[in-house]
């Protein structure tokens, strides 16, 4: 049987990437809901070649021409925060994406959360701004929060083998490239502009995350996503700086072992696991 997916944020980085990931494995994945804020060409593109059930362009303004070019297709369309925030609780959809960027994320994913969706989570801001509500109300509702970030993925797929047999984290390690700034002294960074801190050395990333991770600002937000998703003490977590991206996290556990997730830097891997999990 093949998962249906609804992407939230599907023109982004990392929904274009969960489409990469669908397009290479129409097997084992369709596309039950697209979802954008303002790019209405690019979710009309996309919506014409996966053929969702639904789609929702929040930008009120952009409905009409939505609508209007995705009316022979028999695709439903939507407007509006509140069809994002309600759209995921159809009961064709099996994995939610959520990829939104910012706290818009916080809502449509506990909607999600509550209608007993599987989460693929790559908006880390809504683990800092309700990580305790989010996380509450997954073990309520026996969700599993499968991270997409690639740290963050690293650490589930070391752990999840290991702790059902009693085999405890004592520490994870997340790595952090240092961006295209590391190195830099005090009189480079003066002289550095936008466009070059979105030359990351390494990933290929939007352009709030790119930013995030020139000033590792993002490190300290993945820090946080940790401490919930794993349910972790802030002294259990460590960043160190490996600028090659191939580890993408560590972790050590209590009986002195150390396991690490190494790849290439390439944003679908997490996201292919995140959508088979659980893998037969």
């Amino acid at each position: 049987m093949t998962k249906k997916i609804a992407i939230l944020g599907s023109t982004g980085s990392i929904g274009t990437q969960t489409l990469d990931v669908i397009r290479c494995h129409p097997d084992a994945f369709t596309v039950e809901v697209l979802t954008a804020n303002n790019n209405e060409r690019l979710l009309i593109e996309q919506a014409k070649e996966f053929n969702p059930n639904a789609v929702v362009i929040v930008n009120t303004a952009k409905y009409q021409q939505v609508k209007r070019e995705l009316e022979p297709l028999h695709i439903k369309v939507y407007s509006g925060q509140e069809a994002l925030e309600q759209i995921v609780e159809l009961s064709t959809i099996d994995v939610v994406v959520a990829s939104l960027v910012g706290y818009a994320g916080l809502q449509p994913t506990i909607n999600a959360i509550k209608a007993g969706k599987q989460i693929a989570l790559a908006n880390k801001e809504t683990l800092v701004v309700g990580g305790e509500i989010m996380t509450k109300l997954a073990l309520k509702h026996n969700i599993q929060l499968l991270p997409v970030d690639s740290e963050h993925s690293a650490i589930f797929q070391c752990i999840f083998d290991e702790l059902p047999y009693g085999n405890e984290i004592e520490k994870v390690i997340l790595t952090a490239s240092g961006g295209p700034f590391r190195g830099f002294d005090v009189n480079r960074l003066e002289t550095v502009t936008p466009a070059d801190a979105l030359k990351h050395p390494n990933w290929c990333m939007g352009a709030k995350v790119t930013i995030d991770s020139a000033s590792l600002m993002n490190k300290g937000l993945e820090v946080i996503e940790a401490k919930w998703l794993f349910n972790l003490k802030p002294e259990q977590i460590e960043v160190v700086v490996h600028p090659q991206s191939i580890v993408h996290s560590a972790v050590q556990f209590v009986d002195g072992s150390v396991k690490a997730q190494m790849g290439l830097p390439d944003m679908k891997l997490p996201i292919q696991f995140a959508l088979g999990f659980p893998h037969d």
